[in-house]
């Protein structure tokens, strides 16, 4: 898997909808294999993550790389853990402990409950841990020629004392390496 899974950890399963819409001019990025990623400030001092990706692969293979926790700490180098520690027998949701060790501070420990609605979505939140707010969706479309848009919207707030606009400037940078990772694992699995 990949940096995706750090994405999850740090962010989470949403009770509001989340869906945005790919600004047209993205459209060009996309097409080209990039990732487009906008990080905005949200309300109560939260960041608003707004990324998408298209991968050639089938919906089902970038499904069991965005799921993966077992293999997420080896894709994430932030990632120090993912452990699942409740299943729904159905396969309908999971709780999951991470913990992340991201640059200076310290790690933080993040328990989420992730919904799904296999293969098409996944929503996310924070159920427990050090983040004051984490809830998103990530959200896998077909499209013509078998490719699959992904998409992933978070908002997210830490508990640190650090400067909100910090955490933004990071994420601008994390998270397009985390999106094309995902469209890189996900097309190395397709082929296997």
């Amino acid at each position: 898997m990949s940096r995706p899974v750090l994405l999850l950890a740090l962010l989470g399963f949403a009770t509001p909808a989340f869906a945005f819409d790919v600004p047209q001019k993205a459209e060009a990025a996309l097409a080209q294999g990039k990732a487009f990623v906008q990080v905005s400030e949200a309300a109560e001092g939260a960041s608003l993550i707004q990324a998408a990706v298209d991968i050639a692969a089938p919906v089902e293979t970038i499904w069991a790389t965005v799921t993966d926790c077992e293999r997420a700490p080896e894709m994430s180098p932030n990632l120090k853990s993912c452990r699942v520690m409740q299943r729904d027998p159905a396969g309908r949701w999971e709780v999951r402990e991470q913990i992340t060790k991201p640059g200076i501070i310290p790690s933080l420990r993040n328990v989420m409950r992730a919904d799904y609605e296999r293969p098409r979505a996944i929503r996310f939140r924070k159920i427990d841990g050090d983040l004051r707010m984490l809830e998103g969706e990530w959200r896998l479309t077909p499209r013509a020629g078998g490719v699959v848009r992904v998409t992933y919207e978070a908002r997210m707030a830490a508990n640190l004392r650090i400067p909100a606009a910090l955490t933004r400037m990071a994420l601008r940078k994390e998270v397009p390496v985390s999106m094309a990772t995902l469209r890189r694992e996900s097309m190395a699995r397709a082929t296997r």
